[in-house]
């Protein structure tokens, strides 16, 4: 056990993993983690239709159970442009218009700020609460989940921003310690960061536009239906 701890362990076979392994990695999890996020809201959607068939005393959606029109299709139409926004984004990365995509990555970071505040604000006008009939419970519960994504998706895309601009203009190689957390490591983990910004940038586009897709799904059954 104590050579397994000591400073002395050969981390070669560990260090400088090529960078086209972490970039499969992220496609590869970007569709899993999108696959889980569909089951998070099936959930949602079986109670919609269940609790809607059993209607109990005509109470599944009270008529003052009536959340805004407006602001559903606002942060419905935000979501839909921060996705098609990085996917823009994107093309002009593989294109080499790192400064264009950066424009684009930013604003589609704002709109999933703004979907995120203005669930918030419609949450605070509804005029009623989970407790107020089937719909109502589904209604808090599905948007709530669906405003905890997008908030996580505004963080990948922050980082990936992050990473764009504080190392843009150069190659930039980093300290042996600096990439790993390990002053005892050798070399770095990853020797130019910016050769995961398209991987990743490929992975989060994905997924946001598969979460625009959700919306679009969360806006028909709850504001429509």
């Amino acid at each position: 056990m104590t050579e397994l701890a000591s400073h002395e362990t050969d981390y070669s076979v560990v260090e400088s993993e090529p960078p086209e392994l972490m970039g499969e990695g992220l496609k590869v999890g970007s569709r899993l983690w999108a696959s889980a996020t569909a089951f998070f809201f099936f959930a949602f959607l079986f109670a919609y239709f269940y609790l809607r068939s059993l209607n109990s005393h005509g109470l599944f959606r009270p008529k003052h159970v009536d959340p805004s029109q407006t602001l559903g299709v606002l942060i419905t139409l935000a979501v839909i442009v921060a996705a098609v926004l990085l996917r823009l984004g994107l093309a002009d990365h593989r294109a080499e218009r790192r400064p264009a995509w950066r424009v684009k990555g930013v604003i589609a970071a704002v709109l999933l700020l703004v979907a995120f505040a203005l669930q918030i604000v419609e949450w605070s006008i509804q005029g009623f609460g989970p407790t107020d009939g089937g719909y109502a419970s589904v209604f808090v519960g599905w948007t709530g989940m669906q405003a905890l994504f997008v908030l996580g998706l505004l963080y990948w895309l922050e980082t990936t921003l992050a990473t764009s601009f504080r190392y843009r203009g150069a190659q930039y190689q980093l300290a042996a310690e600096q990439a790993s957390g390990d002053a005892h490591r050798t070399a770095p983990d990853i020797e130019n960061p910016l050769v995961l910004v398209r991987p990743e940038l490929e992975a989060l586009s994905f997924y946001a536009l598969f979460l625009a897709g959700l919306a679009v799904i969360t806006w028909v059954v709850l504001y429509l239906l």
